[in-house]
């Protein structure tokens, strides 16, 4: 990516993302060979990896969006929080978590598909996060987010730079990262092909659809959170989100300084998803806006704007949701359901993964699964 933009994420993982460039690309080119290689012979020996289950998310009528700016005052106006408008959402199946590395790495086997990140040659990396490697020949960081650094080599495969290595034991459950909204919609339409009587191919939820899923049942429960309106209920933590002081000291006190594994915590509401928030941004169908229009009427299945009429050659934005594990009440307030962030379509960095959605009929029995 060339040049970062100025403001949008708190976090500054959008700030870090325009488009990607080509700057980096030999030198990593042996790397990411070698990487893809090992991947392929890893698929070829392990079982057959199984995408992620999907589970039935029931339509439901509710209030998208939300009209107290006091909640968020950094992020209301920017992001496009409010206005509050009523939305009527179809049913629709909805992975049970977020694309895991294995998940990832059989899908790359089978295809031979090379993620955008893997093309370019590099991606931005979460600074704590990078490898020594990666430390030592860092030579570009964002401006209005110093801690997003461009690391040549940083993959799917390298999610931390050269030197790290998604499939070991320790990161292969762990959510696939550096991949970009086109890489979540190729996965998608991959691991669930459409079939006959209604069932649709895999593809990314439209931000009402996830928003559907994400606040549990019944679907026009007031929640800030999938569980409720409690961050840390008495039972514990319920998200890997950022604790202590952003950016500098990440306490852990949810177990987990960086990503965790997909099923990790307990599912996060009724429907028995894992990690709706944070853990990793997870794309959406949606291009950006942050015009809503505030209707007397309900809102059928509203999907975002059309393509935005930007200047010749732009990468467009897509809409992200859930937040992720840098995600902080201080400086990035966005792990609630109403809350929301964007990044360009060939974006990829340490903190934005995957959830597949897919539309078919209704399961006829509670054990039906697709």
């Amino acid at each position: 990516r060339e040049g970062a933009r100025p403001g949008g994420s708190a976090d500054g993982s959008n700030a870090a993302a325009s488009s990607h460039s080509s700057e980096g690309a030999a030198d990593a080119a042996e790397a990411d060979a070698d990487a893809t290689a090992a991947a392929e012979a890893e698929a070829d020996a392990a079982p057959t990896v199984e995408p992620a289950r999907l589970v039935w998310i029931p339509g439901g009528v509710f209030t998208m969006g939300h009209d107290n700016r006091s909640l968020s005052p950094s992020t209301f106006d920017p992001d496009g929080e409010g206005p509050s408008r009523r939305v009527s959402v179809s049913g629709l199946w909805v992975g049970e978590t977020e694309v895991s590395n294995r998940e990832w790495a059989a899908f790359a086997a089978a295809t031979g598909y090379e993620s955008e990140s893997e093309r370019f040659g590099w991606s931005f990396v979460f600074e704590p996060q990078m490898t020594a490697q990666a430390a030592a020949e860092a030579t570009q960081k964002v401006e209005v987010a110093p801690w997003w650094i461009a690391v040549n080599g940083a993959t799917w495969r390298q999610p931390h730079g050269p030197g790290s290595d998604a499939l070991t034991d320790e990161l292969r459950h762990h959510p696939v990262v550096h991949v970009s909204w086109n890489d979540a919609v190729a996965y998608c339409a991959w691991a669930y092909p459409a079939g006959g009587g209604g069932v649709g191919a895999g593809r990314l939820p439209t931000e009402a659809e996830w928003e559907l899923a994400a606040r549990g049942a019944p679907a026009d429960a007031e929640r800030s959170y999938p569980w409720g309106d409690e961050l840390e209920p008495a039972a514990g933590h319920r998200a890997n989100i950022w604790q202590g002081h952003f950016p500098t000291k990440n306490s852990a006190e949810d177990g987990w300084t960086f990503t965790s594994p997909v099923d990790s915590f307990e599912p996060q509401n009724e429907h028995g998803l894992h990690h709706v928030i944070g853990n990793v941004w997870e794309w959406t169908r949606d291009y950006w806006t942050t015009r809503h229009r505030r209707s007397k009427k309900v809102l059928k299945d509203p999907r975002g704007p059309g393509r935005p009429a930007g200047a010749q050659g732009a990468v467009p934005d897509r809409v992200k949701k859930g937040g992720s594990f840098l995600c902080h009440a201080s400086y990035c307030f966005r792990y609630r359901v109403t809350a929301r962030s964007q990044n360009t379509e060939d974006t990829g960095t340490s903190n934005l993964g995957i959830r597949c959605a897919r539309s078919a009929p209704p399961p006829a029995n509670e054990k039906e699964e697709l």
